[in-house]
């Protein structure tokens, strides 16, 4: 039996993203997002949706630029923190004990932490209620070559990334299947579970690792990946 509820958001989980912007006084800020998502393939868009009361509304307002930067457990603390104090009053970055790097195309601080950095040219602002949604195109993309493998492919779930639902930040589980694996036939499937085995079997290693390691050791500032993003064949 299910109860019935007023209209409200209940589409969860949702990306927990670090926003980060620049306004034109210069200042740099970090702002959690976790209203946002792909919208377009070719070419390649995202979205945003921020109050208007938020101190960096102004500033993707005014310059019309801003990066999505992905979150994993490690910045969870910092996740959390950015979404629940203002740039009015501190530097985030220099409060997280986060590091700065510039973007290619756009004049906003990448955040050297995050696996993934993307981008953003703002090409619409739609007023909605509560919120101003940003729809944006993808100008670039950078990633983390630590995740990227000999055949050049790119393993996001190997820097544990989080989500977020209904007030809580949560790690990913186990894998469950590939995009097309009910559809697979049972020989190519069979040697796709044999490629997997290995990968499974180190990540077991790195959470052993993982378990000695001090949480309250800075991050080391990791390796990129640049590059403009090519189009997705799914949408």
């Amino acid at each position: 039996m299910k109860v019935s509820w007023k209209p409200g958001n209940m589409l969860y989980p949702l990306p927990a993203v670090l926003v980060s912007t620049r306004g034109r006084d210069g200042r740099d800020n970090l702002l959690t997002v976790a209203w946002t998502g792909t919208i377009n393939t070719n070419p390649p868009m995202v979205y945003i949706s921020v109050r208007k009361s938020r101190y960096s509304y102004q500033a993707i307002h005014e310059t019309g630029v801003f990066a999505i930067n992905l979150t994993t457990e490690e910045l969870a603390f910092a996740t959390d923190f950015c979404g629940v104090r203002s740039g009015r009053d501190l530097d985030k970055f220099e409060a997280c004990h986060l590091h700065k790097e510039e973007a290619d195309e756009i004049a906003v601080s990448l955040l050297s932490e995050s696996p993934v950095n993307i981008e953003c040219r703002v090409t619409e602002e739609k007023e909605l209620g509560s919120h101003v949604m940003f729809l944006a195109e993808v100008l670039a993309v950078h990633a983390d070559s630590d995740y990227v493998d000999e055949k050049q492919s790119f393993h996001l779930e190997k820097a544990h990334p989080i989500v977020y639902s209904h007030g809580t930040y949560f790690g990913l589980g186990k894998k469950l299947g590939t995009f097309g694996c009910s559809v697979m036939k049972a020989k190519k499937k069979k040697a796709a579970e044999k490629e997997e085995k290995p990968v499974k079997e180190a990540r077991k290693s790195e959470k052993k690792i993982g378990q000695s390691v001090n949480p309250k050791k800075k991050t080391r500032k990791p390796e990129r990946r640049s590059g403009k993003k090519k189009g997705n064949t799914r949408s």
